[in-house]
């Protein structure tokens, strides 16, 4: 491939396995045993400690946790998670301690073995039912945030706890993705468009850094590429095979091949995890083209791309991409869809990744052309979007209120009849008229980031549990 393809990495998760002396120390060897073969069915890397570090390699002392504390720390560099697993009752002190003493600050998840009927002697009952209500109260008193599993308790080998660690895993992967973020910016945003004005300084707050290029810089950059360079033939190709068009102009395609060579060069420059561009009109005026398939194409790369410089929308599209790895899209809630009040249509005009639609082509911008000629507006990618699940995230930065914002919605794209240009689709739900009265009365931008994915409760858990921003899930209980 001649263009950046993000690398997923596997995550790392510590484990502490609790035990308490006066219910069946056999239930924590065990369940240390059993989540040993859990995490390497599921293929995560893991960091625990050996039965000969502790007895059975479990923790219920301080000196239990000090030795885990310090297996944590020297492993700090690739913990993604910790994982706390009681197979009996568990001592709150000595799981609390681990986390306290090893000065990790990631994602925890707390699970508890659940107690068989008929199992509820001596020898076999575990009282994990009361002992993580336990260890959440001290977790809460130590400042420390946790994630629950969706039922209170749940055997380590269920297919139920399976799907929590595959969640976990997500949320991991959501909060680890917004520490030290990098985002470019490319030129300033549209005149027109206040509404995707944003705090730089609310964003490095959080972690997030934003580098801006001005267009002038890229448009100089151009003009310095040598004609024989190798790797703009090499774009000319990807971009000829990357979609279908009636036609491929060749100046329009020598230019975006120009451009997507040396936005590559300086997104592997600044090492930046996606961009937002300055897509009209002033790329139009003096360059000659539309950047929507550049975009797109970076986009199916997992290097989000947004449009009209919306860096929160883009922050939006790095959430849904890290909690689903898969591309994401930027688009306008658009239109009403006829009468239905819990139907809308999502637009672009467009730039969405390729994976978005059931068949895409190049044109001609649809709008820019009927104000600018098609001489200057090659590039766009129209079709419709798949009838798939999607999670639609809003992000703001509110300098009001001095927080990093945001509001989720989960819905269906539809089959529904639609003839119209651009990148399209019919999107159902639930409530939908107040999930539009949410957005209009918190003063949220009229873009959207999507996912072809239901991804609401990793992002909203993520968000709101571990990096304390104000997040809003619409539908999270329709």
């Amino acid at each position: 491939m001649s263009f950046i393809k993000k690398e997923i990495k596997k995550n790392t998760f510590g484990v502490i396995v609790g035990n308490r002396d006066v219910f069946p120390t056999k239930l924590a060897k065990e369940g240390r045993e059993e989540i040993i073969q859990v995490l390497d069915e599921l293929n995560f890397n893991y960091v625990i400690l050996t039965e000969n570090d502790t007895e059975f390699g479990v923790v219920e002392t301080y000196m239990d946790a000090k030795k885990c504390a310090k297996l944590f720390q020297d492993n700090k560099d690739i913990i993604d998670g910790i994982l706390i697993v009681l197979p009996n009752f568990g001592d709150e002190k000595g799981v609390a301690d681990t986390i306290k003493l090893s000065g990790l600050n990631v994602p925890v998840l707390v699970q508890a073995s659940s107690d068989e009927i008929g199992k509820m002697g001596r020898a076999h009952r575990r009282d994990a039912f009361c002992g993580k209500i336990s260890v959440c109260g001290v977790l809460h008193q130590y400042g420390i945030p946790y994630t629950l599993t969706e039922q209170h308790t749940c055997p380590i080998k269920s297919e139920l706890f399976k799907s929590e660690l595959r969640k976990f895993d997500k949320i991991c992967k959501v909060v680890k993705s917004m520490k030290n973020a990098r985002f470019g910016q490319i030129g300033t945003r549209p005149n027109a468009f206040d509404t995707v004005r944003y705090s730089e300084k609310l964003l490095q707050y959080y972690g997030i850094t934003i580098e801006p290029i001005d267009l002038s810089e890229i448009f100089g950059r151009i003009d310095k590429l040598e004609q024989e360079d190798p790797r703009i033939n090499k774009k000319i190709e990807y971009i000829k095979s990357y979609t279908s068009t009636d036609v491929f102009p060749e100046d329009g395609l020598l230019k975006l091949a120009k451009l997507a060579v040396i936005v590559e060069e300086w997104v592997e420059e600044k090492e930046l995890d996606g961009f937002a561009f300055q897509c009209w009109p002033s790329i139009q005026d003096n360059f000659g083209v539309v950047p929507c398939a550049v975009m797109s194409i970076f986009s199916e790369g997992l290097i989000p791309a947004a449009c009209e410089v919306d860096i929160a929308g883009l922050v939006g599209m790095y959430i849904l991409e890290a909690a689903t790895e898969t591309p994401s899209a930027i688009l306008d809630w658009n239109n009403n869809y006829g009468e239905n009040p819990n139907k809308m249509v999502l637009f672009h005009c467009s730039n969405l990744p390729k994976s978005f639609f059931k068949d895409t082509e190049m044109t001609i911008h649809p709008i820019i052309s009927d104000q600018k000629g098609g001489e200057v507006s090659f590039g766009a990618i129209q079709g419709r979007i798949k009838s798939e699940p999607c999670t639609l995230l809003r992000i703001e930065t509110d300098d009001l209120s001095g927080q990093i914002k945001g509001i989720i919605a989960e819905g269906n794209y539809t089959e529904d009849q639609l003839d119209t240009f651009g990148g399209f689709g019919v999107i159902e739900i639930p409530e939908l008229q107040n999930l539009l009265k949410k957005v209009c009365k918190g003063g949220f931008a009229h873009h959207v980031a999507a996912s072809l994915n239901k991804a609401g409760d990793i992002i909203s858990e993520a968000l709101t549990t571990y990096l304390g921003w104000n997040i809003e899930f619409h539908n999270k209980n329709l």
